[in-house]
C-alpha cells in the first residue's frame, strides 16, 4: 500500500509563503502544507481559466485557518474542518503557521503548480527585466 508522511514525502519545497511536502500515490498527488505567512494568492492564478484554480482538492485543517474565493461565496476552513473545494476557487488568505492535508488529481494540480511558479518568479524580477 502506498503511503506518505511529512518524513517520507519526496517533493519538498518551499515558495516562501506555503511549505510543501508532496508525493505523488497513483494519480493523486498528497499535499502536506504549512501557510508561513498571510498569503492572498489572486495574482499567482493569472493564466488559468478565469484566473481561478483549475483542481479540485480535497482535505484536513489539522491548524489555523484557510479562507478561499469561490466566486459566489467564500469559504473558510478552521482545525478539524474537512473540506472539498471545486476547481475556480482563489486561496485569499491563510493563517500563518495553518498546517493541511490536500488531495488533488496530480496531473491538474501540476497544471496549476506550473502557472504559479511562473507567476511568481515573474513578480520577482525586476522591472523590464523580462524586456531584456
Amino acid at each position: 500500500m502506498p503511503k506518505v508522511s511529512r518524513e517520507s514525502a519526496s517533493l519538498v519545497n518551499d515558495y516562501g509563503p506555503i511549505a510543501e511536502r508532496r508525493e505523488d500515490l497513483a494519480d493523486t498527488a498528497v499535499q502536506l502544507l504549512t501557510a508561513k505567512q498571510d498569503l492572498d494568492a489572486t495574482p499567482l492564478m493569472k493564466g488559468l481559466p478565469d484566473g481561478r484554480c483549475s483542481s479540485p482538492h480535497w482535505g484536513n485543517v489539522f491548524k489555523g485557518r484557510l479562507t478561499f474565493d469561490c466566486g459566489d461565496h467564500e469559504e473558510v476552513f478552521e482545525a478539524g474542518d474537512s473540506f472539498y473545494l471545486g476547481a475556480g476557487h482563489i486561496p485569499v488568505s491563510s493563517e500563518p503557521g495553518a498546517e493541511y492535508l490536500q488531495f488533488s488529481p496530480a496531473e491538474e494540480l501540476q497544471i496549476v503548480s506550473e502557472t504559479i511558479m511562473r507567476n511568481a518568479q515573474a513578480m520577482q524580477e525586476p522591472a523590464g527585466a523580462a524586456d531584456a
